[in-house]
């Protein structure tokens, strides 16, 4: 029962894992929008979540030859997938960050995460509903 549990809602656990990943490098660029020569970064969370539901498991592997070296964790994994944000317009400084985008990217991914939230409530809640019969 616990693993068809872990499955049902193994899809939605990385799309708020990306999510949430997303949300801390946009809140990192709003933070460095005074920052000299800061360059603002996004993620393409279709992209990213295609990419993680491709594989259906674990991250790739890595060869450690050493036991100082550093496991790959998720936020690892994430990390790939970063790309800094098409420059609209150049500044004097070097920033890049564009507070309107970052605003309004910000606001957008706040709305997904709060929307698939509510979708896994609605799923645990119906399934609670079909444990218990009422």
């Amino acid at each position: 029962m616990k693993n068809l549990l872990d499955n049902a809602l193994m899809n939605h656990q990385r799309a708020l894992d990306v999510q949430a990943y997303r949300q801390q490098l946009l809140a990192s660029n709003i933070a460095n929008a005074d920052t000299p020569g800061y360059k603002a970064q996004d993620i393409d969370f279709r992209g990213v979540l295609q990419g993680t539901m491709d594989r259906r498991s674990q991250p790739l592997a890595l060869n450690a030859t050493s036991a100082r070296h550093l496991s790959l964790t998720e936020d690892n994994a994430l990390a790939r997938f970063v790309q800094y944000r098409q420059e609209l317009q150049s500044a004097v400084d070097g920033n890049t960050v564009d507070m309107d985008t970052e605003r309004a990217a910000f606001a957008e991914n706040a709305v997904h995460y709060e929307a698939s939230v509510t979708f896994i409530n609605g799923l645990l809640r119906g399934m609670q509903t079909a444990i218990s019969g009422q």
